[in-house]
């Protein structure tokens, strides 16, 4: 018996797991493949995910490896046509220290995951495959049985835990809108690593092939779409086609794929104890950039949740995270249209103003409530002393802010970031575990009363835990 069991090791199952371990609940993620992936599919990392990442403790190593997005140079066979950017990056500010989506690819960013896991003492099982589910009992290949108090199915677009659960994925998937992926490795000499190599009709902007470099490896990622019947083939074939390159003589293809257009959202994220999150409860187009990101989101969200016990705060979670999910489709599946006025890559894609503003817990019991802040709201970072606000949210509980007033174990801004989070007249906000403002209030008996309903003692790491 284990608190909580993980279905899937990828990013948002692996930063579950992390958030559970640290907070000493006893977690098992298992995965049906014999070992790591090595494709770099999600490969791009936006500044909110950079912000849990920071929490979680692995931003360090990510930012050893990731890199911006690289210019782009765009060709006719070898002739250079046109050079550009994706965006512009935005410099760092007082509230916003990671303000660029980094690019990393995905199997990269797991084997970061999986080395802060094992850290906290927990191993992901490969090779150990769930063909099917009751209630929080998961049914394994050879027979046996992993029972836990909770179940979370990480597993994918093809999710047996949302299939076992009879979750209806709402919505459709474009069998004629498909793309060819692949990391591949040149030979010396043939493309630079500082450019993202593309060919395609400038005009129309209609790609026909995309060498993208991935950090930290000698790969490029390759992508290009496919009319409803074509076949890549063999890739040195299709390559030297579409790009008019016979010289881009290819070394070797570690990993490729054939990506249909998916755009699916499940109807509901918890069954009794079990929950779906990451690309089991919704499948994104890879415009944009939303789909690993918005699971590292729903692994955030959940995690303090599970370590509570508290099936208010589990109920929550769907409530929660099902609309922003709705709401990240909406805006990829423009992106991936290309349609007229839809959002542009950047402050509309990098997830800091998605909000719980409409949540049960989010509160402003203030008389006179001042600021551009909202409960509801991402915690922004600000200079405090010799660090930074982030510094001190850092690390599992909840934080309490305040300027004026005092109280045990609060956090004391300076008139600054007092004045940023509206506090400067006094009174008091919470911080969710997850970075969110849960609270503001006047009275500091609402924020003991509201500390209770939200951070309850962690019964998985005794009653529970213990069992």
């Amino acid at each position: 018996m284990t608190d909580v069991l993980v279905i899937g090791a990828g990013p948002t199952g692996l930063t579950l797991a992390i958030d559970l371990a640290r907070r000493g609940v006893g977690v098992r993620i298992v995965d049906a493949a014999p070992g790591p992936s090595v494709g770099s599919r999600g490969k791009g990392l936006q500044p909110r995910t950079l912000e849990v990442f920071d929490d979680l403790g692995v931003l360090p190593r990510v930012l050893e490896v990731a890199r911006p997005y690289p210019p782009m140079r765009a060709y006719a066979g070898s002739d250079v046509v046109w050079e550009g950017a994706m965006g512009t990056p935005r410099p760092a500010s007082p509230d916003v220290p990671y303000p660029s989506i980094l690019m990393l690819p995905q199997f990269l960013t797991e084997e970061i995951l999986r080395d802060r896991l094992s850290s906290l003492g927990v191993s992901v099982e490969f090779g150990v495959a769930v063909t099917g589910v009751s209630g929080t009992t998961a049914v394994l290949a050879d027979g046996s049985v992993i029972e836990a108090t909770y179940l979370v199915g990480a597993d994918g677009g093809r999710s047996t835990v949302r299939r076992a659960l009879d979750i209806p994925f709402l919505g459709e998937t474009f069998e004629t809108e498909r793309m060819a992926l692949a990391d591949v490795r040149f030979a010396p000499g043939r493309l630079d690593h500082e450019h993202w190599h593309i060919w395609g009709d400038l005009v129309s902007q209609d790609l026909s092939l995309g060498l993208c470099p991935l950090p930290g490896t000698d790969l490029f990622q390759l992508t290009a779409p496919l009319t409803a019947s074509e076949d890549p083939g063999d890739l040195q074939e299709f390559v030297s086609a579409r790009s008019g390159r016979p010289d881009l003589l290819i070394d070797a293809v570690t990993w490729r794929s054939l990506y249909r257009v998916n755009i699916r959202l499940a109807a509901a994220y918890r069954a009794g104890n079990a929950f779906l999150a990451g690309d089991a409860a919704h499948a994104h187009s890879p415009a944009g950039g939303q789909g690993l990101n918005t699971g590292v989101q729903d692994a955030y969200n959940l995690g303090w949740k599970l370590a509570s016990g508290s099936d208010t705060l589990l109920d929550t979670y769907e409530a929660e995270r099902q609309p922003i999910a709705a709401e990240v489709l909406g805006l990829s599946t423009l992106l991936l249209r290309g349609s007229s006025g839809a959002p542009e890559r950047g402050k509309d894609t990098d997830q800091l103003d998605l909000h719980y503003r409409d949540s049960s817990l989010s509160a402003d019991l203030r008389r006179a409530p001042s600021g551009p802040l909202r409960a509801g709201d991402r915690a922004p970072d600000a200079p405090l002393g010799s660090g930074t606000l982030f510094d001190r949210l850092r690390g599992p509980g909840c934080t309490v802010l305040t300027f004026t007033e005092p109280l045990a174990d609060a956090v004391a801004l300076d008139a600054a970031a007092a004045a940023a989070y509206g506090l400067d007249a006094g009174g008091y906000a919470v911080v969710r575990p997850d970075g969110y403002l849960g609270l503001f209030a006047d009275d500091p008996a609402d924020v003991a009363a509201y500390l209770r309903r939200l951070c309850p003692p962690t019964p998985l790491r005794g009653a529970i835990a213990g069992r």
